[in-house]
C-alpha cells in the first residue's frame, strides 16, 4: 500500500461529456479502478461522496461538467499480526501473488483462528496487502478450503484486487482442481448445476438446497477409473463454499478423505478385498483429495495470459500408486 493510500485522501473529479448520463457508481468505478465497486458503494452510502456539493446516490445520473467529490476516509489499523510462516510462492510481482497453498493451512481468521493463517504469513512477506481487499483477509481474492492443497492469487493492491474479483466474476479466471472420489461415475463427464446453501439441519455444512441458496456450477471429467475410486478433474464455473465437495456428494461420489461430506466406505458396495483396500486408502489421506492443480488467468496489469500447475501431494500420489496396483492384480 502506498503512503497516500494509509492517508485519509480527496478525489475531485469533473463528469466528461461521453460520460454522462451514466450512473454515479459506475462512473466512479471507471474513474478510480483502485477502488472497489463494494468499497465506492459504501463510501457513496456513508455520505463520502458529493455532487456539485450536494449529497449523492449511488444510482443517479452524472452530467457533463458536473464536479465530483470523492472523500476517501483512512483505512482502519489491521488488528492482524505478521507472522514469519514458510510460503510456497510460484509467482510474484508488483501486482499478484500466486501461493502454492499447503493441506492444514487456514486462507484467513475466522472462527475459532486467529493465527498462524494464510493471511498472517502473507502479511510478514508482503506487509503492503494491508487494507487491499475485505477487512480481515487483506489481499485475498479466492479461498481454498483448510484441508485442500494447491495454488491461490493474491493481490498486493487494490487495482489488481479489483481486476481480479472482477475476472472470477466474469469466469475469466481458469480454476482446475485434481480429485479422487469414491466409485466409479457411469458418464465420463458431466456438469452440476444446483443451488447450495446452508444445511437446513447442520449450520456447519453447505448442502444442495430446493430454495435458497446460490447458484453453482461444476464442470467434472473422469481422468482414470481405478475399481473402487476414480480420478476426477474438476472445473469451477462458481466459487461457493465447498462447492466440489458438496456436488460430489450430491452425486453419490464423494471425495475420499472428506470428513464432512465424505460416505463412509460401507456405504459402497466392495468385496472383502476391495474394503481392505480401501481402508488403506484412507489411511494413506487423512485429509480429503482435492487439490487446486491447475490456474489460469489474465494478469491484472498487463493484461497477459498467464497459466500455473502444482504437482500432485506426494499423499495423492501414494494412493495412485495403491489403486493402480490392485487393478493390476485383482481379481477378474
Amino acid at each position: 500500500m502506498s503512503e497516500g493510500e494509509r492517508r485519509a485522501r480527496a478525489l475531485d473529479l469533473t463528469v466528461a461529456a461521453p460520460e454522462g448520463g451514466e450512473r454515479l457508481d459506475r462512473f466512479l468505478a471507471a474513474a478510480q479502478p483502485d477502488l472497489s465497486r463494494s468499497r465506492l458503494q459504501a463510501l457513496i452510502k456513508g455520505g463520502h461522496v458529493s455532487v456539485n456539493d450536494r449529497a449523492a446516490r449511488a444510482s443517479q445520473r452524472v452530467k457533463a461538467g458536473d464536479r465530483v467529490r470523492v472523500e476517501v476516509p483512512a483505512p482502519e489499523p489491521s488488528e492482524l499480526i505478521a507472522e514469519a510462516i514458510p510460503l510456497t510462492v510460484v509467482h510474484e510481482d508488483a501486482d499478484i501473488v500466486v501461493i502454492d497453498k499447503p493441506a492444514g493451512l487456514v486462507v484467513h481468521p475466522g472462527a475459532g483462528v486467529r493465527q498462524g493463517t494464510l493471511v498472517h504469513a502473507l502479511l510478514h512477506r508482503y506487509p503492503e496487502v494491508a487494507g487491499v481487499g475485505g477487512a480481515g483477509r487483506p489481499g485475498i481474492v479466492h479461498r481454498l478450503d483448510r484441508d485442500t492443497s494447491g495454488l491461490m492469487v493474491v493481490a498486493r493492491t487494490p487495482r489488481a484486487y479489483r481486476a481480479l474479483v472482477e475476472a472470477l466474476r466474469s469466469r475469466a479466471v481458469r480454476r482446475t482442481y485434481a480429485a479422487l472420489v469414491w466409485g466409479v461415475p457411469r458418464a465420463v463427464s458431466g456438469a452440476i448445476e444446483t443451488a447450495i446453501g446452508r444445511h437446513p439441519r447442520d449450520r456447519k455444512r453447505m448442502a444442495v438446497v430446493p430454495r435458497g441458496g446460490k447458484p453453482a456450477r461444476t464442470r467434472w471429467e473422469a481422468v482414470e477409473r481405478l475399481g473402487i475410486a476414480t480420478r476426477i478433474a474438476a472445473h469451477l464455473d462458481t466459487g461457493r463454499t465447498h462447492q466440489i465437495r458438496v456436488h460430489m456428494e450430491h452425486i453419490g461420489h464423494p471425495v475420499i478423505g472428506d470428513k464432512v461430506y465424505g460416505r463412509a466406505k460401507r456405504d459402497l458396495s466392495l468385496r472383502e478385498s476391495e474394503r481392505s483396500l480401501a481402508a488403506e486408502v484412507t489411511s494413506c489421506l487423512p485429509r480429503q483429495a482435492l487439490h487446486a492443480i491447475e490456474l489460469e488467468l489474465l494478469h491484472p496489469a498487463t493484461g497477459a495470459r498467464m497459466s500455473f500447475d502444482s504437482p500432485l501431494p506426494e499423499a495423492f500420489e501414494r494412493v495412485l500408486a495403491l489403486l493402480r496396483a490392485y487393478q493390476v492384480r485383482r481379481p477378474h
